[in-house]
């Protein structure tokens, strides 16, 4: 007879002398050192060279959940079989890899193959005791072992490491684990991890040595890691993290290269505990090197299709420009867009760096060569629960089976992250079917596209404004946009529902229809009510890689009225009295938009252009032709600090006799003129009694403002800006200027009425905006002060909007 045996750890409440308690230490710290856990199994005994013979029979006992079919199939040797030492061996090894046995032992005695197993136990419960700083539901989720699983010691152990290192990232360094067991019947256990916690490890100091060019305070705003301070009791970054020190020295490298320190380098960064364990000090050794600039910039290549001179004149550098590591970026993707457009799918754009450190300049070669080749070989989509796949994949740049192209992911990405329906979009690259072959996974995670929108506006005479809508912007996963929207106040009762298809006979070519009724009631703010009826058609499609244009047509009726003791006593013109009545406006509008911005939701870098036309009067009573163009520039100085320069300005005039009427000008202020009302700013009529805004034909506005940091948690959600706008509207036709048919001696009719003020001079404010991402969806605040405006403007101080996604 011979016997093959291995026994795993015995089953008991000490288990935790078993595995030993865990404690992780911040680097550099010595500790006593915990006894070694056992090894996970023993090792099988050697076979004597007689253990041999042909298998009759297979024999499993000490089983009580598991077949003996299913232990007999996990067995490499069959009855029928010959046995050897050996082949013994592997069956042990077999059994013990399961994970289903603590016990086994083979015995081989007259032609029987005899099986003992004594069975792992299933986990009853899995429960955590002493966990105050991480709720228990994410603990779980990073445990392994699960109710109802198979009990090993081995997972118990991963699963210890990986708790204490959870409370490690969340700044508990001298966290303990230790688990435990209570055994049930029928070979059941609870498992519990015993956490003692312990103390967050503050940071007391963050220092920085070697550093000249820019003030500890200044470098303390790059770095994510904080001090501990009373009033941080928000922050997650205020507690030592040795990743997040690494994660830190990036940052200080991205912030330094960018400003023109080629040759900047962290020595070290060393994190040292006080003597009294209450905090850790941590210290940035930096070599800042001299400034450097741009000095030759040159493109070289093999390629023959290719001309060097065309590429380096697309390079966005500039010899004597300070020297920018994300410059070089840019150049990079624009060269390798350059080259795409040319048909070289598979380029590798390499820069080469010559630095002079005598004269401070650094001469950058592009070396433009044919990279290796490699094709997308799958494209998978995961975390879509709501949108359907094909909304996404449309939206790719490159196909399966195309040649894979860096910057096109990179596009796809931006594309998909702009339709708005994901928090996160993450594609990322898997390993292919060939060395030749790469594969693509799109990872997104859903957000509500569905949103119930509430706003309010508090002007100078305490008007209150509300709208209530309804949007859906991806209707049944498809990507279809719904909306509908009712307005009530005093300023106005509205009613619309638009459609849009963004994919039209499956072509990238946006296809919506809007059908609307108006009714503004302006007499609170100008002499005049409106009823508007009409619905309109419109596409969108590409004309290249970074702009569309646009076509539309539009039919629409308005009813314009004016209280008849206005008109009959001659407080208004009597021209704007002529423009009372029924109006069939019929316009085709077209348009172009071109965008360079790196985000479209959230940009940091890049500017977009706009420019629009309306063309009334094929057709219908109304003639004009509307004219209006839009812009910004972005700029992000760091994560927190956002420079952006938008404008917008448009010209509106009548043709074939007519002048532009009342309903058809610019009115601004309110949402696209901050600290300044609804129709706030602009031509006024400042009659007695009246201070009826007419409108203009013309207006300019420009906004700069900066996102500034406001030391809160990101998880809050709430973001600020300080802004300034600049402006005019104005300019009226000077047929609304004269005075009314019945103006009297104070101003004769057909005279230019001294009444109506129209001045195109500067209007300006200053403020600062809040937004707050609240549980009940988006909230904004604007503060503002006037700083440049004509007596007769009507201002406001404070305005608010909300909306709730669903």
């Amino acid at each position: 007879m011979h016997k093959h045996r291995a026994r795993g750890a015995a089953l008991a409440s000490g288990l935790a002398l078993l595995l030993g308690s865990t404690a992780l230490v911040a680097p550099g710290l010595a500790l006593a050192q915990d006894p070694p856990p056992p090894a996970p199994g023993p090792a099988p005994a050697a076979a004597p060279a007689e253990a041999s013979g042909v298998v009759q029979r297979i024999i499993v006992r000490g089983n009580e959940r598991i077949e003996q079919s299913t232990v007999v199939s996990y067995l490499p040797i069959q009855p029928g079989e010959p046995v050897n030492p050996e082949r013994l061996d592997l069956a042990l090894k077999a059994l013990f890899q399961t994970d289903l046995f603590s016990d086994v032992k083979i015995d081989f005695q007259a032609g029987d193959l005899i099986i003992t197993v004594v069975e792992n136990p299933i986990i009853n419960r899995v429960i955590f005791e002493g966990n105050s700083g991480l709720k228990e539901d994410k603990l779980r989720d990073e445990v392994s072992v699960r109710p109802r699983g198979i009990f090993t010691r081995a997972k118990v152990q991963a699963d210890v490491q990986r708790i204490v290192e959870l409370y490690r990232r969340s700044g508990r360094i001298s966290a303990n684990v230790t688990p435990q067991i209570v055994e049930l019947p029928q070979k059941r256990v609870d498992l519990i991890f015993k956490i003692d916690e312990g103390p967050k490890s503050g940071v007391l100091r963050v220092n920085f040595l070697g550093n000249r060019e820019f003030s500890d305070n200044d470098l303390r705003d790059v770095v994510v890691t904080e001090q501990s301070r009373w009033y941080k009791f928000f922050s997650n970054n205020a507690n030592y993290d040795p990743d997040r020190l690494e994660y830190d020295k990036e940052q200080l490298r991205k912030h330094y290269r960018n400003r023109g320190f080629y040759d900047f380098r962290v020595a070290s960064a060393v994190a040292e505990l006080a003597p009294d364990k209450n905090g850790f000090a941590v210290t940035y050794t930096l070599e800042e090197g001299r400034e450097y600039k741009f000095g030759k910039i040159s493109v070289e290549t093999e390629l023959q299709k290719l001309d060097k001179d065309v590429l380096t004149a697309l390079v966005p550098l500039r010899t004597g420009q300070l020297y920018e590591d994300e410059a070089i970026e840019q150049a990079t993707d624009a060269l390798t867009f350059a080259a795409g457009a040319a048909g070289f799918a598979f380029v590798d754009v390499r820069p080469r760096y010559t630095p002079n450190r005598e004269t401070g300049v650094v001469d950058v070669i592009f070396q433009v060569n044919e990279g290796p080749r490699v094709y997308v070989d799958r494209i998978d989509i995961v975390g879509n629960t709501a949108t359907l796949d094909y909304v996404i994949r449309r939206e790719m740049n490159v196909s399966e089976g195309d040649a894979y192209n860096r910057a096109l992911v990179d596009r796809s990405r931006n594309q998909i992250r702009a339709l708005g329906f994901f928090k996160e979009v993450e594609i990322t690259e898997v390993p292919g079917s060939a060395p030749d072959r790469t594969g693509l996974r799109v990872q997104v995670e859903e957000q509500p596209t569905g949103e119930l929108s509430f706003s309010a506006g508090y002007s100078s005479v305490d008007q209150l404004v509300i709208d209530l809508g309804v949007t859906q912007r991806n209707f049944r996963g498809r990507g279809q946009n719904v909306r509908a929207r009712v307005s009530l106040g005093s300023l106005r009762q509205q009613a619309d529902f638009s459609f849009t298809e963004p994919r039209f006979l499956g072509r990238d070519l946006a296809a919506g229809l809007d059908v609307y009724y108006y009714k503004y009631d302006l007499t609170e703010y100008s002499a005049y009510k409106t009823e508007s009826l009409g619905s309109g058609v419109r596409l969108n499609f590409p004309l290249s890689i970074n702009s569309r244009g646009s076509l539309g047509y539009t039919v629409r009726q308005d009813d314009v009225s004016i209280d008849d003791d206005l008109c009959l006593q001659g407080f208004i013109s009597s021209v704007i009295c002529d423009q009372r009545g029924s109006f069939l406006t019929s316009l085709v509008s077209y348009g172009y938009r071109l965008d360079r911005r790196n985000d479209y939701l959230n940009p940091t870098r890049g500017f977009y252009v706009a420019a629009n036309q309306d063309l009334a009067g094929v057709g219908g009573d109304v003639n004009y032709l509307r004219t209006e163009v839009d812009g910004g520039w972005y700029y992000g100085f760091t994560r927190d600090f956002i420079l952006s320069v938008t404008g917008s300005a448009g010209y509106v005039d009548g043709w074939n006799g007519d002048v532009v009427r009342i309903n058809d000008r610019f009115f601004k202020g309110g949402t696209n003129f901050r600290g300044f009302e609804t129709a706030g700013v602009g031509p006024r009529d400042t009659s007695i009694g009246r201070q009826d805004a007419l409108g203009g034909k013309a207006y300019a506005i420009g906004a700069v403002e900066l996102t500034v940091p406001t030391f809160l948690p990101e998880q809050y959600g709430i973001k600020a800006a300080v802004f300034t706008e600049f402006g005019t509207v104005g300019l009226l036709d000077a047929e609304d200027k004269l005075c009314p048919r019945d103006g009297g001696t104070a101003c004769p009719a057909g005279t230019e009425n001294p009444f109506v003020r129209d001045d195109l001079s500067l209007r300006a404010s200053a403020g600062l905006s809040i937004f707050w991402r609240s549980p009940m969806g988006p909230i904004r605040f604007d503060f503002s002060q006037i700083l440049a405006k004509e007596d007769y403007d009507k201002t406001e101080t404070f305005r608010f909007s909300t909306s709730t996604r669903f």
